[in-house]
């Protein structure tokens, strides 16, 4: 899978990519606009050109409170989202060329206001889904807001995927209508955060073409 051009379809306003990109843009906004006041750390996996975050962030009025980290591991992508930072004076993001599986590539930047699951749950096991969950909150601090992505064709994962979350101290914020192409959910976790553990794999990517 060419994970560069899989991109172009961002700029088709009418695919369902591009659809999905603008949800899960407004919820990113949302979850800005109710952050605390103060510094605001975000962390995304599987990053790719890092669009759905760096595009809110341009014209956002909290950009400069944002600390950000994406973990990427196509380097075609990873300069893609470096020079879209530097073309938009984002110095504060930094986009890590490496696998978003291991979480010792989110050391220093957790728990984190936001994070971004986004393009990962299409792309793993069920198995490895459930485990990236149950970690999360790793990841995540207490009342921050967790967005993810999952395709909604059979087997449809989306309603259980929901249910792990909740399962370990999150609560349901919003979910994409199931007849809408694309899933995009959000959480907000009530518990306590958990500490990283160092060398952690949370999960081996195949491609969703793989898995089908």
């Amino acid at each position: 899978m060419d994970w560069k051009s899989w991109h172009d379809d961002y700029d088709n306003p009418g695919s369902a990519l591009s659809r999905r990109l603008r949800v899960v843009q407004r919820h990113i906004r949302t979850a800005l606009d109710e952050a605390p006041p103060g510094p605001v750390r975000v962390v995304s996996a599987c990053a790719g050109q890092g669009r759905d975050l760096l595009e809110v962030l341009v014209s956002h009025p909290r950009r400069a409170e944002v600390t950000a980290r994406l973990v990427e591991l196509d380097p075609r992508n990873v300069e893609f989202a470096r020079a879209l930072a530097r073309e938009h004076a984002l110095p504060d993001v930094d986009v890590r060329e490496g696998d978003a599986a291991l979480s010792d590539n989110y050391a220093g930047l957790v728990p984190a206001r936001i994070v971004l699951l986004c393009g990962v749950f299409g792309n793993i096991s069920g198995e490895d889904i459930e485990r990236t969950v149950a970690a999360s909150p790793q990841l995540c601090a207490q009342g921050g807001t967790v967005v993810w992505t999952r395709h909604r064709e059979p087997p449809d994962l989306f309603p259980t995927i929901c249910g792990w979350f909740e399962r370990v101290g999150y609560e349901r914020v919003s979910e994409s209508d199931p007849d809408a192409g694309f899933g995009v959910g959000v959480h907000r976790l009530a518990a306590p955060s958990q500490p990283l553990l160092p060398n952690q794999r949370l999960f081996t990517f195949h491609g969703y073409r793989t898995l089908r």
